[in-house]
């Protein structure tokens, strides 16, 4: 597991994947914004792309009530122009619509970072395999 991400500087990559990543939990936009380049943008599984984090929120109210991420690890690998690409593995956890819990669905996240702002979001997972029609409603 990585450090304690508050003891990472501001600007450390993972922190900032981090520090994004809880404040999404929270549903703290203003703070998740505050970490964001402008142009950020998002892809999600079936090609779904986002530009706003107001529209992943609503869309993500259509699919689930909660989702959570348990991390298993973190990835930092460096880019061109003094970029970093980081990656986080682990597996979501949350409830469906209904009300049925879901837990050790598999997940990837991509984030480009660069001078301490995330750049794009790129997001893998199991969850339609696994939970399929459920995801309906």
């Amino acid at each position: 597991m990585a450090a304690d991400p508050s003891t990472l500087p501001k600007d450390d990559p993972v922190r900032v994947v981090r520090d994004y990543l809880a404040a999404m939990e929270r549903r703290d936009l203003a703070a998740a914004k505050a970490l964001l380049a402008p142009g950020f943008g998002m892809v999600f599984p079936g090609d779904r792309r986002m530009g706003t984090l107001e529209e992943l929120v609503e869309s993500a109210k259509r699919r689930y009530r909660r989702a959570l991420k348990d991390y298993e690890r973190f990835d930092v690998a460096s880019g061109a122009n003094g970029t970093s690409v980081v990656y986080c593995f682990g597996r979501l956890r949350g409830e469906l619509l209904s009300g049925e819990p879901y837990s050790g669905i598999r997940f990837i996240d991509r984030f480009t970072v660069a001078g301490g702002k995330l750049v794009d979001q790129m997001v893998w997972n199991d969850m339609a395999e696994v939970l399929g029609e459920k995801l309906k409603g």
